[in-house]
């Protein structure tokens, strides 16, 4: 009796633990092809808005550090927002630590050992690093204390205005530019002829970013579960990378075709956008708890945070010379492997 009882909960074990990993790869399927369409989505998205950017004659500079910038910033900003919804704001952190992160040490990364040697012609050092670096830091001090409130969230969306702002005053067209718009005038008025078409695209685009992000957030639970992994490790991971894939894919193409440099600009925009747009809008939403059993554990927030200032301060002394070298891509690319290796290390 009794060996025919142990037999059956033998049978009956083998039966959950099958069970479980069809679940188990049912939802990877969901997370997988979720988050396929949430970046394709973006990518759509911010395809369509830069052309009718172009259309109603907003100059290139502008469109390239606000138009792509925000679109490849949609996929964190629509996962945030939805895990808000759904009561999980443990996601909302890692994923925009995790992806700013990503973009500095892997997307730069990347783009330096592509690229060989980046040149920046843009003067980065009068507005955009000194804002970069300012978010970076004002993010630390925020959420140390285990606390992210309205007021913190107003301040990041007064944040992202004050830089839109003053993008735009540096921004006015020098004697070439006029020029350049002149000559693609042509070209404007081909884009006003597909604006039907663009803004089709946005309203399919919005769409398909609103359930891309709704089923990430739901099998990143549901997998957490599973697996008994933190939902904030694979936001910090797992979903940081696959919403920084934008950003990657838009530094492959460039540098294939020679202009790396637009890497730069991208990991800038990106960040800042991350930080205050993202992290400020899902404030807004519901208050973020960032310690206890709500959010982020501070065996995270002291790994990732860390990471996260030394990957700005890394990227504003790289750019001091208006140069990336292929060796500081290197640094980069190790850089990241160190924090990979490290975030496994607290499953």
């Amino acid at each position: 009796m009794t060996t025919v009882y142990s037999e059956s909960r033998k049978l009956f074990k083998t039966k959950l633990q099958a069970l479980s990993m069809l679940e188990i790869l049912f939802w990877l399927v969901i997370f997988i092809v979720s988050l396929i369409v949430l970046v394709k989505s973006a990518d759509s998205f911010t395809s369509a808005a830069e052309r009718i950017g172009v259309a109603i004659g907003i100059p290139s500079f502008l469109v390239g550090v606000t138009i792509v910038a925000f679109g490849t910033s949609l996929p964190e900003l629509m996962s945030s927002v939805l895990a808000v919804i759904e009561g999980s704001s443990e996601i909302v952190v890692g994923n925009v630590v995790g992806s700013n992160i990503a973009n500095i040490l892997l997307v730069l990364g990347v783009a330096a050992l592509l690229g060989g040697s980046i040149h920046i012609a843009h003067d980065i050092m009068r507005v955009d690093i000194p804002v970069l670096v300012a978010s970076a830091f004002l993010l630390f001090l925020m959420v140390w204390d285990g606390q992210f409130t309205f007021w913190e969230s107003l301040l990041c969306l007064a944040g992202i205005f004050i830089y839109l702002f003053y993008t735009m005053q540096s921004s006015n067209p020098t004697e070439p530019e006029k020029k350049l718009a002149e000559q693609d005038a042509p070209k404007k008025t081909e884009h006003r002829k597909h604006a039907l078409k663009d803004w089709a695209i946005i309203g399919v685009g919005v769409i398909g970013l609103t359930l891309g992000a709704k089923y990430v957030v739901s099998s990143v639970l549901e997998l957490s579960s599973l697996l008994g992994i933190g939902t904030e490790v694979i936001a910090l991971v797992v979903v940081a990378f696959g919403t920084s894939l934008p950003e990657l894919m838009a530094t492959l193409i460039a540098a294939k075709k020679g202009n790396a440099e637009i890497a730069v600009g991208n990991v800038l925009g990106s960040n800042v956008f991350n930080t205050f747009m993202v992290m400020g809008t899902s404030g807004l939403v519901a208050p973020l708890t960032v310690s206890g059993q709500l959010l982020i554990p501070a065996s995270v927030i002291s790994l990732a945070m860390p990471v996260m200032i030394v990957s700005t301060l890394l990227f504003v002394f790289m750019t001091q010379d208006k140069i990336v070298t292929k060796w500081d891509g290197w640094v980069l690319i190790l850089f990241y492997i160190f924090f990979l290796i490290s975030s496994f290390e607290l499953l």
